[in-house]
């Protein structure tokens, strides 16, 4: 016969309370869930609407951020800088590199025809309600976002005038349900028109007035924990972006201005196998600021040369084109005033 089982009537105190006892089951049953991962297409979907980020500049676009034009632009006056070019307020900040001030009606209307093209062409066009007050260059929402896998990272963007614009982009990304990964703090600068991306697991930036150490530093951080290598690009003397110099349009192509890249990064394109299209000499250097829109098809403006576009065409580029040209006169291009934030996987 099994002695009978004593109550414990031991004086040391017990290992839980009930209630602790009770709440350690629950969550053992209901436990952490750590897979699928964030940038999971479906869990992105089910949880933020759709898979956000690029791992590519060139799959297929699937939505950008654009500003249309506005009011901000009031802050440009008839101040010309003979020495320099163009308008501008050294103490304000603003400048305006066209040769005639800029026209507002125009400029919207080439906007207006951009965005519409985009949407002909599937792609979701998130839109900035209003521009950082004074923020006369927000149009050019390249530089104010980047986008990786699951998400954007909002940069810090170095000139005075621009400071400010990173508000209007958060509110923009918030409203659309994009997540945020990051963003940029302390003395960090970094435009987005200084990074582009390679493959899915290689990056390149630019290390330039526009992007300094301290921003390369914060934002190769972020791009390591997404495992994303960076690969820095030093620009000479005062250029700011590699979107001059460097632009990808297909998996295994880019258009290149030869003249403006260092040896040893032109021989890191020659080993990842990818053609490089060079601009000609007597053609407009906003030839390369274009927009892929899928692999191998690509929005640049109207005025490229017969020499560019028929080195496109032996490549198998295929090419849509717009008037662009007022915008262009504020310094940036078709590829400037693209934030991409999602793109089809390679």
């Amino acid at each position: 016969m099994n002695a009978a089982v004593k109550p414990n009537m031991s004086a040391h105190t017990p290992a839980m309370s009930e209630h602790e006892y009770k709440e350690a089951k629950f969550f053992q049953t209901f436990c952490s869930v750590p897979s699928p991962a964030f940038d999971d297409p479906d869990e992105q979907t089910r949880v933020w609407g759709r898979p956000w980020g690029c791992t590519t500049d060139v799959g297929k676009l699937r939505a950008v951020l654009m500003h249309r034009p506005g009011d901000e632009l009031n802050i440009v006056e008839d101040m010309p800088m003979p020495e320099i070019g163009g308008f501008g307020d050294p103490e304000k900040g603003w400048y305006w590199i066209g040769k005639t001030l800029p026209d507002l009606a125009a400029m919207q209307e080439a906007h207006d025809r951009f965005t519409a093209l985009l949407r002909s062409e599937g792609v979701d066009v998130v839109l900035i309600d209003k521009a950082a007050p004074g923020a006369m260059k927000q149009i050019y929402c390249r530089d104010s976002v980047i986008s990786v896998k699951g998400g954007a990272i909002v940069t810090r963007l170095a000139r005075k005038v621009r400071r400010g614009e990173e508000l209007a982009v958060t509110q923009a990304l918030a409203k659309a349900g994009c997540p945020i990964l990051g963003t940029l703090h302390g003395e960090a600068v970094f435009e987005g028109g200084g990074f582009a991306i390679l493959d899915d697991k290689t990056a390149v930036c630019s290390v330039s007035v526009a992007c300094n150490p301290e921003g390369v530093r914060q934002v190769e951080m972020l791009l390591n924990s997404v495992g994303v290598e960076l690969i820095k690009v030093p620009m000479p003397g005062y250029r700011i972006h590699i979107d001059g110099s460097f632009i990808m349009i297909d998996h295994d192509k880019a258009i290149v201005n030869i003249n403006e890249l260092p040896y040893i990064f032109i021989q890191e394109l020659v080993k990842r196998g990818i053609q490089m299209i060079e601009l000609p000499p007597e053609d407009n250097a906003f030839s390369l600021n274009c927009l892929a829109l899928a692999p191998g098809r690509v929005l640049m403006h109207e005025t490229r040369t017969p020499r560019l576009a028929d080195r496109l065409d032996k490549a198998g580029i295929e090419v849509l084109t717009i008037d662009y040209e007022c915008v262009e006169l504020g310094g940036g291009g078709i590829h400037c005033s693209t934030g991409p934030l999602a793109r089809d996987p390679a």
